[in-house]
């Protein structure tokens, strides 16, 4: 679900059931320890539906007073048989009184159970591959909001009355009978809204038509792409209509958006904010995925907002809030997280969009005041894992620090590693994977289609960052020598929560000041007491920062100017490795010293590619070798010499 808001959050933290959580749950973090293989890869969703089918369409009919908490429905499911049997089981509340299920024209048995199913029992068995249909038919008063209980909310707006559904996580079975796992998606969906006809009913897809017959107006929606249960929405109320149209990649999308009359004025102002951000998405990760019926947004009680496929429901014309909800279009809607535990493919993704990605390109300023905010959540607890190892707490799952903001900033860091090519071609074949496409999708899916353009062997990442918990403190020690202009530097790292990562591998940018001017370097920092040695830059450093972009999630970092923590090396005890010239244009000689025995010397790219990799018997010291450098790009290498007792030595090489 979606950003919350910060008023609101404090009014209904005890009940809501989709918002992040912001209170204190250190007790909750004390828990979240490192887990085996086989929990990782489970799925935990909480969904009971038996797996010996597959639904391919919904047919959905509700009549609703939004003035009575109160639903009268019919949905007709067409499903496919996977495995032969004589009964099916949905997600249902036994709140709801179910009157009757019809197959092939006739009333059949049912029981519903106690933990919130209905199991449908045919009257013959059906073999697999059978494709087939059945109605349920129910009414009742909905259950109240909770995590596993329902999203069917009756409220009012200046004295009207309004009826609204948000069923993200596990709300959808309160209110619909449905398979209510991250596993199936139906192909399309009809909805049928039957209300008094004062009122608008709002839906997902496009409005067909609608039909008053005496005092009840039906409205007809449709919606032809794949479609997660609870993403499925509707709400009614006395609505203000306002239809305005946008032009992404030579197509034309309607935008309808169903405004409480009193607001409407405010949002028509402030439509075109998500107007630029479709087009800036539709520019950087394909066409709006759903441009074929439309894009809209409802107005709701809500704290906050809910991405329904195809109609975004938001609390108000919040500018951050309508492009956050607007990005779940792409990363939750057309590719939808396969398991509550990579909640952050849905949120991190929209949080990373709409206060990093989006404000870096209209405000620079709030760009970098959002970072700051971010991290700073991120650091002020010192544990705690994107992956929700338990999704039976909705608060766990959708908590801001970790599924939100420390979920946004992977994606800041993966963008920083990999740069922004590879990036970016990444996620749109993430995002075009047939695999995955208006389907379902794990954070390894994720991880496997950057890899698959970067080239880059992306496990420690994840394991880091992903799996792992905490951060790095780094303590940054330099000098430069004042005839030769050669620059020294020493990196160690200390983890906030060590009994999860001991120590971080980063790609570390070091920014190196003098006077006015600054130049970054990045330093592949993969084990402490690393000594990275440059030759003279051409100038007088006057001072270093450690990430000052804030491309890496650190805090309490310190830098030193200290000449003794490389009087060893600076004495030749130590340095038996050294790089001539450095910077490099042509060619790199390679200065072996004190190193006898097989040697290997490997050379690689900063994202971890290798690019050289040559092992030599040294019989007598010093020994040089020559690596050329003429046909790489500018930019910053690392040189990994092992000798053969298993010491490694690690210098960084610019070109």
């Amino acid at each position: 679900m979606k950003r919350i808001l910060f008023f609101i959050l404090l009014l209904f933290c005890n009940h809501c059931f989709t918002q992040p959580e912001n209170t204190d749950i250190t007790n909750q973090l004390i828990q979240f320890e490192r887990q085996n293989f086989e929990k990782r890869h489970a799925l935990k969703n909480l969904s009971l539906a038996s797996s010996n089918f597959e639904v391919n369409y919904y047919r959905c009919g509700w009549k609703i007073d939004p003035a009575v908490r109160y639903i009268n429905g019919s949905v007709t499911s067409y499903f496919n048989i996977l495995t032969a049997t004589n009964n099916i089981v949905y997600d249902f509340t036994n709140q709801l009184g179910v009157d009757s299920i019809i197959f092939h024209k006739q009333k059949i048995a049912f029981s519903q159970t106690l933990d919130n199913t209905l199991v449908i029992n045919f009257p013959s068995f059906l073999s697999a591959g059978t494709k087939d249909s059945v109605s349920v038919f129910y009414k009742g008063i909905p259950p109240g909001s909770g995590d596993f209980t329902g999203g069917f909310v009756q409220s009012a707006h200046e004295g009207v009355p309004v009826i609204w559904t948000l069923s993200e996580p596990y709300g959808a079975a309160g209110w619909w009978p449905c398979r209510n796992g991250l596993d199936d998606k139906a192909d399309s969906i009809d909805i049928y809204i039957t209300c008094p006809s004062q009122y608008k009913a709002s839906a997902n897809g496009i409005l067909v038509d609608t039909l008053t017959i005496i005092n009840n107006t039906i409205s007809h929606y449709r919606h032809h792409y794949p479609i997660a249960s609870y993403l499925v929405a509707f709400a009614v109320t006395n609505y203000s209509v306002f239809t305005t149209t946008v032009d992404v990649n030579n197509v034309t999308v309607p935008v309808i958006q169903y405004i409480y009359p009193e607001d409407l004025a405010g949002f028509k102002n402030k439509t075109y904010l998500f107007l630029n951000a479709l087009k800036l998405f539709s520019t950087y990760f394909g066409t709006y995925p759903f441009y074929k019926e439309r894009y809209g947004q409802t107005e709701f009680g809500f704290g906050g907002g809910m991405e329904h496929q195809t109609n975004s429901f938001v609390k108000s014309a919040d500018e951050i809030l309508m492009v956050h909800e607007l990005a779940h279009q792409w990363f939750g809607d057309k590719v939808t997280c396969g398991s509550w535990q990579d909640i952050w493919l849905n949120e991190g993704f929209a949080e990373w969009m709409a206060t990093m990605f989006y404000t870096e390109k209209i405000d620079t300023k709030s760009y970098y005041i959002s970072v700051l905010n971010d991290l700073k959540d991120i650091v002020s607890q010192p544990n705690g894992s994107v992956w929700v190892d338990d999704t039976t707490n909705s608060n766990r799952i959708f908590n801001s620090r970790l599924s939100y903001h420390k979920g946004a900033f992977l994606l800041r860091m993966l963008r920083w590693t990999l740069g922004d090519s590879a990036f970016f071609a990444g996620l749109n074949n993430y995002l075009n994977d047939t695999a995955l496409a208006y389907g379902f999708a794990r954070t390894a899916d994720l991880q496997r289609n950057l890899q698959n353009v970067s080239g880059v062997n992306l496990d420690d990442f994840f394991n880091q960052w992903f799996y792992g918990q905490g951060f790095p403190s780094f303590k940054l020690q330099w000098y430069q020598q004042p005839l030769s202009g050669k620059l020294y530097f020493k990196v160690d790292e200390s983890a906030s929560d060590p009994s999860s990562i001991n120590f971080f591998k980063v790609k570390l940018p070091v920014q190196l000041i003098n006077g006015a001017d600054t130049q970054t370097i990045a330093l592949q920092c993969d084990n402490n007491d690393q000594v990275f040695i440059l030759n003279n830059p051409g100038y007088i450093v006057t001072g270093i920062v450690i990430d000052s972009d804030k491309f890496i999630i650190s805090a309490n970092d310190t830098v030193s100017n200290n000449k003794d923590a490389f009087k060893d090396v600076l004495n030749g005890t130590t340095a038996k490795v050294t790089v001539v010239p450095n910077p490099v244009s042509g060619i790199a000689t390679v200065t072996l010293n004190n190193i006898l025995g097989n040697t290997r010397v490997q050379l690689f790219s900063i994202t971890g590619s290798l690019l050289f990799n040559k092992t030599i018997n040294v019989t007598q010291t010093p020994a040089t070798l020559q690596i050329p450098f003429s046909n790489l790009a500018s930019a910053t290498y690392k040189l990994v010499v092992t000798e053969e007792n298993g010491t490694k030595h690690h210098l960084t090489i610019l070109k």
